[in-house]
């Protein structure tokens, strides 16, 4: 009976022909076990049999996963060729092939110390400290622990609940700062909630520290210390408040926001009405914010309910018309902090309070006209009421203007408005039965007031005569327009398009309506 041939025979008389073969083809030319041909490597290169390279050999290759599908991989293997007598190290085909020593031991096989024990042992000394990943190379450059080294290594450690690491946190998955994923070890000997919290304020404040080479790093810190403020304050930011301090874009805001929310677990999100945006600390109270989102509520239904979209859209049809029937007219712009605001309201600065305002107050539009090469322009300062106007409003305007820097004066009567001055109040209505008792007794009409102030009263009536002269049909009105009409923008574009096409206009109303919908269902709600 023939003696059967041993697995490190059969692995040489493979080697036999001289050329160089890895474990795979040696597998692919005996009927060994997988792991019966590495031990046979191992054994003959340990008794100086065969030759093995010095460094590993890379090529990327594919592997079918079943369901999983097919996944690529960077392999890592060696080469293993005969060992001449008397050589002990060998160049062939550009690879140098050396004889057994431990310091060509693959530390994958646990025979050196591996670049996962060198971050492990490394974090663990540090433990007081967190470190960027690219930090983390740089420190352990030395050792030979590279960049991409670091995170396939770290990973290993997270599994086993000994390091922590941090990075931006989506719904669905975790993506790098701008220096790479924050790694800090977690102190086993602590409590395990008492350690974990520890390691996320020791990422924190690297993150703070780290704030100045980072603009996105440095919004989030000032979001994150505007709300702490608010709360303390026991109030809500709201979503505009936050982009006009930090000012930058929407979108620049939404993505500061965003990733201030996922770094700081204790900052919360709430909306009001399902639509508006706000944020608060966990330490308020529930009580407290009970209250604020009462105050919110308020505040929204005011600012953002059916009487301000249609107020608003009331001056964007005023300014139309005299825009469309003004020649040469020129409109004052003037930029805003707050987000939204047409940039034809012009804020005036008053040096006397005027009812609640104390410091600052707004006219709907002011513009200029030129009538001629050498004549002076004339100004016009427009204001706009939804409503009935009465006497109050038009004292209101005519204070606002007498007491503000720009378009008052001081005159031995006291204070008054400039001369040359031509000032309008637009109003959807007008109280036909208001009077105005003058000192002597005398009652006059509100439109003869006005008239005394030097304020020309504008109607709805007088801009809807227009657009009958013009043939549009009775349903087209400044009223149902602004109803209709979402923004200012959308006024201006209606009334554009009812004006070029009149036989349209039940259309294009009807249309807007329609399309505008969500709008009027949401100030329902309000």
């Amino acid at each position: 009976m023939a003696r059967p041939i041993s697995s490190r025979n059969s692995v040489l008389s493979v080697l036999a022909d001289g050329k160089p073969k890895s474990h795979r083809d040696v597998l692919t030319a005996t009927d060994l076990t997988e792991s019966g041909v590495w031990q046979a490597l191992r054994r003959a290169w340990e008794n100086d049999l065969i030759l093995r390279t010095k460094k590993p050999l890379y090529e990327p290759e594919k592997l079918f996963k079943g369901r999983a599908g097919i996944r690529r991989n960077l392999r890592a293997y060696h080469l293993y060729v005969l060992k001449p007598k008397g050589v002990d190290r060998l160049q062939l085909k550009g690879q140098e092939y050396v004889s057994y020593s431990k310091r060509y031991l693959d530390v994958r096989g646990g025979g050196a110390r591996s670049k996962a024990r060198i971050i492990k042992e490394f974090l663990q000394k540090n433990r007081e400290k967190a470190f960027f990943s690219t930090q983390l190379a740089d420190a352990l450059n030395d050792e030979g622990v590279r960049t991409v080294d670091v995170m396939s290594n770290a990973r290993r450690w997270e599994k086993r609940g000994l390091i922590y690491i941090r990075g931006y946190r989506s719904d669905d998955r975790q993506t790098p700062f701008k220096e790479g994923y924050l790694l800090t070890w977690i102190d086993q000997n602590k409590d395990r909630d008492q350690a974990l919290q520890e390691a996320i304020e020791r990422t924190t404040k690297a993150l703070v520290k780290q704030g100045s080479t980072s603009p996105i790093i440095e919004r989030v810190h000032r979001i994150r210390d505007m709300i702490i403020e608010a709360s303390k304050l026991r109030d809500l930011v709201s979503f505009d408040y936050i982009q006009t301090k930090l000012e930058c874009s929407n979108g620049q805001a939404e993505e500061a926001v965003r990733r201030a929310l996922q770094l700081y677990t204790d900052l919360k999100e709430v909306k009001v009405f399902g639509a508006y945006r706000y944020f608060y600390h966990a330490s308020l109270s529930e009580q407290d914010l009970k209250a604020a989102l009462g105050f919110k509520e308020n505040y929204v239904r005011v600012t953002k309910g059916r009487a301000n979209r249609i107020g608003h859209n009331w001056e964007a049809c005023v300014e139309w018309f005299v825009d469309k029937f003004t020649t040469g007219a020129h409109f004052q712009t003037q930029n805003h902090r707050t987000n939204g605001m047409d940039a034809r309201r012009i804020t005036l600065h008053l040096i006397k309070p005027v009812g609640d305002r104390r410091a600052n107050a707004e006219v709907d539009r002011v513009w200029t006209i030129t009538p001629g090469p050498f004549a002076p322009p004339t100004t016009y300062v427009l204001e706009c009421k939804w409503g009935l106007v009465t006497k109050r409003d038009v004292d209101d305007f005519f204070n606002v203007l007498r007491w503000s820097k720009e378009f008052g004066v001081d005159t031995p009567d006291g204070r008054q408005v400039q001369q040359g001055l031509t000032c309008l109040f637009a109003g959807s209505a007008f109280n036909p039965k208001e009077n105005v008792q003058l000192k002597d007794g005398q009652r006059i009409s509100l439109a003869s007031y006005a008239s005394r102030m030097n304020i020309q009263l504008l109607k709805a009536s007088d801009f809807n005569q227009k657009l009958r002269e013009h043939g549009c049909a009775l349903e087209a009105t400044g009223q149902k327009i602004c109803k209709a009409s979402r923004d200012e923008n959308e006024v201006r574009r209606l009334l554009e398009e009812i004006w070029d096409n009149p036989p349209d206009t039940e259309r294009l109303l009807t249309d807007a309506m329609g399309k505008n919908r969500d709008v009027y269902d949401f100030e329902a709600r309000l």
